[in-house]
């Protein structure tokens, strides 16, 4: 599989690392509820088809990024920066 980093160009998924799921939005830091904070730590879906992941380029440039792809059949559909997308915890 390749992944075409915005800054480095296409590179073979071992220069990657993955990060996580991009879609799930964290609790606010103030928050006491234990149900919404055990959600967000331990519980994962799986999904199957399009879905948005965070990736880093671990081994170029080092960017965090956000990569849609095809669960099942790993294609990739966009690729961008982490912090230039809206959705999810780009920190």
């Amino acid at each position: 599989m390749l992944i075409d980093c915005p800054h480095c160009g296409p590179r073979d998924l071992a220069e990657f690392s993955y990060q996580g799921d991009a879609t799930r939005t964290r609790p606010d830091l103030a928050s006491t509820d234990t149900k919404a904070w055990l959600d967000y730590v331990y519980h994962r879906p799986n999904p199957a088809g399009r879905h948005r992941e965070f990736w880093q380029h671990a081994g170029g440039c080092r960017a965090h990024l956000v990569v849609e792809r095809d669960t099942l059949t790993h294609e990739i559909f966009t690729v961008s920066f982490a912090r230039k997308t809206s959705g999810g915890d780009a920190a």
